[in-house]
C-alpha cells in the first residue's frame, strides 16, 4: 500500500527566550492508505506537536516529511495551506461550526476556499452529508443540533473534499459517553471504506479501537503496536 505520511528523522525546536526546548527529537513514521492510526502519550510529550506537523499546521526544524507522495517539509504558509485544503480533512474537539451558517454551507465552505463552483458545492456537501446519515438536517444551523450532530456536520466538512487523510484531535472529548460510541462507530465505518483515520487522543478507550496504536513520550515513539501486539 502507498504511504500517506512518510516522517523520518522529523525534528522541532521551540525557542523559550534563550532556551531552546525539543517537542520532537527525531520521529520516524510510515502510515500506509487504509490505515487507522491513534497517536496518544501524556500531556507534553509531543504529540500535539507531531500532529500540527503531520496537519501541515507547522513545519519541522529538520528532518523530511511526505504526505501522500508530496514534500511538505520546508513549505511556505500558502503552499501548507493549499496542501491542507487539498489533503487533509480536520475534526476537531470544538467542532468549529459557523455558527449562521446551515449544516450544508459549514460542510461546503472547503470547497469554497478550493473555488468550486456553488452547484458543485452544494451537491458535494450534500453527498458528505449523507455519509454521516444526516441529510435530513442540511438545512439546520449549528444551535438547532445536538452535539452529535454538530460532530458529524464537522467530518462530512472534513470529508467533502476527499482528502488523503481524516486527522482528528479528542474529536469526542465534548460529547457524552453514548454520543461519542456513535462518533467512534462513524470514524470505522469511514476506514472500513477506504480513509486513512489519524486520531490524536488522551482517550485510551478511544484509541484501543484503532488498529494501530503510536505513543509519543519525551518527543520519541516510545511504542508502535498493531492489533495483538500492543505493550
Amino acid at each position: 500500500m502507498p504511504a500517506v505520511i512518510d516522517i523520518v528523522d522529523l525534528e522541532r525546536e521551540f525557542k523559550l527566550g534563550a532556551t531552546i526546548v525539543p517537542a520532537l527529537r527525531g520521529v520516524s513514521l510510515r502510515i500506509d492508505a487504509g490505515e487507522y492510526v491513534a497517536i496518544v502519550g501524556p500531556s507534553g510529550s509531543g504529540k500535539t506537536t507531531l500532529m500540527n506537523l503531520i496537519g501541515c499546521l507547522d513545519t519541522p526544524t529538520r528532518g523530511r516529511y511526505r504526505l501522500d507522495g508530496e514534500e511538505v517539509s520546508q513549505l511556505d504558509d500558502d503552499a501548507l495551506s493549499d496542501v491542507r485544503n487539498r489533503k487533509i480533512g480536520f475534526v476537531f474537539q470544538t467542532f468549529n461550526l459557523l455558527p449562521r451558517a446551515t449544516a450544508e454551507d459549514n460542510v461546503a465552505l472547503p470547497l469554497v476556499y478550493a473555488g468550486v463552483g456553488r452547484r458543485a458545492r452544494r451537491a458535494a456537501a450534500r453527498r458528505a452529508l449523507e455519509r454521516v446519515e444526516l441529510a435530513d438536517r442540511m438545512h439546520h444551523r449549528p444551535d438547532q443540533l445536538s452535539g452529535g450532530q454538530r460532530q458529524r456536520v464537522a467530518i462530512a466538512r472534513a470529508l467533502v473534499n476527499q482528502p488523503a487523510l481524516l486527522l482528528a484531535d479528542e474529536p469526542t472529548g465534548n460529547l457524552d459517553q453514548k454520543t461519542g460510541a456513535e462518533i467512534v462507530r462513524l470514524f470505522e465505518a469511514l476506514n472500513q471504506d477506504g480513509m486513512t483515520v489519524i486520531l490524536v487522543t488522551h482517550d485510551p478507550e478511544l484509541a484501543r479501537r484503532a488498529h494501530r496504536q503510536v505513543r509519543i513520550v519525551d518527543g520519541l515513539i516510545a511504542s508502535d503496536a498493531a492489533d495483538g501486539a500492543r505493550a
